[in-house]
């Protein structure tokens, strides 16, 4: 081990006596109260420590205070260098920082927000936009085409921002965008498959409401059905009381509100009450006559007698 770096481990003896030159720094840096107790020293280099004081700010826990001092070569007068707050071993940090692009979340954008993609993002291709074709009724070939192109291009004076865009009218760009096919990206296959993941983990079949559902979507009758690859496995709903109206669903997925749901079971019945309580029951006063009690004509020995 050489003697400079000796040297340089072993603090040096006025600068690390200089505690209270350090304290008198870090309280002038800092707010009145702040600075605590002395938390030891480092040595930087030759004549060069930095001494640590405790930080009593409450929104700073764990952090403290870095004071480095010096003092030049065959001198006795030790300076201050620089004062700072720094956090220690055990200091409460904010959380390391994360890019906008992957902090985003479903739901987060709102109304007049703008999301860039990204000119490499995965789940975008180039599209078809017929600039680079040929006729379909010409004798070059692609080759003798981009020749064609190089030999005959013109230099303009503006720059090509300037430029028109539109297709000329009949050409095999302007037949491009009336169909629908001059995008200068398109979905790819990755973005397709994130898609539909991201649909099927939402309203597929494996969640508790296809589970418990009568039927699936691809025998509703309020499945709307979307076009192209993602049209064999994916419709979007239009039952306002079911829970994925307006979303995209699988058609294997399903709830309640089946538009061939069974039909809805009758009120049952009220059985007839065992005693009939609303009608009458008629309890004469006298016997019937031919009951056999009595006799109809009563004779005179009897009404003697007092016999009713």
């Amino acid at each position: 081990m050489s003697a400079a770096t000796t040297r340089s481990r072993t603090p040096d003896r006025l600068c690390a006596e200089a505690v209270d030159l350090a304290r008198a720094a870090a309280e002038e840096a800092a707010a009145p109260g702040v600075v605590g107790e002395h938390e030891g020293m480092v040595s930087e280099g030759d004549r060069v420590v930095t001494h640590h004081f405790a930080c009593k700010d409450l929104g700073y826990r764990g952090w403290r205070w870095a004071v480095t001092v010096a003092r030049a070569s065959r001198a006795k007068i030790v300076t201050v260098d620089e004062a700072v707050l720094l956090p220690g071993p055990d200091a409460l940090l904010a959380p390391e920082w994360v890019p906008w692009s992957e902090r985003l979340r479903p739901g987060d954008m709102g109304p007049g927000d703008l999301l860039p993609t990204d000119a490499e993002d995965l789940r975008l291709e180039p599209g078809w936009t017929g600039e680079d074709e040929p006729p379909p009724n010409s004798a070059v070939s692609h080759e003798m085409a981009e020749l064609v192109e190089a030999e005959d291009a013109e230099v303009t004076s503006g720059p090509p921002a300037e430029l028109s865009t539109v297709p000329a009218r009949g050409s095999i760009s302007a037949v491009a965008e009336e169909l629908g096919l001059r995008r200068t990206r398109v979905l790819s296959r990755y973005g397709l498959h994130v898609a539909a993941d991201r649909w099927e983990e939402g309203f597929g079949p494996k969640t508790a409401m296809a589970q418990a559902a009568p039927a699936s979507c691809e025998s509703c009758g309020f499945l709307a059905r979307i076009g192209g690859s993602l049209g064999q496995a994916f419709g979007v709903c239009a039952n306002e009381f079911s829970p994925a109206d307006g979303r995209v669903v699988s058609l294997a997925y399903g709830c309640g509100g089946h538009s061939e749901a069974a039909v809805m079971p009758k009120p049952p019945r009220v059985a007839p009450p065992v005693i009939d309580e609303t009608r009458v029951d008629p309890f004469p006063l006298r016997p019937a006559p031919d009951s056999g009690s009595v006799t109809v004509a009563e004779d005179e020995a009897s009404a003697e007698l007092g016999h009713s």
